[in-house]
């Protein structure tokens, strides 16, 4: 499994550890993933994601998941994301 967050897209990124005398070693910034449960008001579900703590707060600023899922770039999203974004997609069109 991956440690890339399913909704921003957000992995891990290299850099250095840099000692006082200056030496430096590879290491690697991982970023903090958790297993959440997220409703969908449209569809009226849960959906689990394993998704980044600063995701999980740009989803709550954005007003939950289907705001998010809505106003993301398909690039960014996982497949499993963007099968509940069709299916959110397919709700509205049959309630408009």
């Amino acid at each position: 499994m991956s440690r890339i967050c399913e909704l921003t897209g957000k992995g891990r990124l290299t850099g250095n550890n840099v000692s006082h005398a200056n030496n430096k070693t590879k290491r690697v910034f991982l970023p903090n993933l958790q297993n959440v449960t997220l409703l969908s008001e449209t569809l009226e579900r849960s959906f689990k994601f394993r998704v980044s703590t600063n995701g999980l707060r740009s989803v709550e600023h954005n007003g939950g998941l289907d705001n998010w899922l809505l106003k993301t770039k398909d690039e960014k999203l996982s497949k499993g994301a963007l099968k509940v974004k069709r299916e959110l997609k397919k709700a509205t069109k049959a309630a408009a």
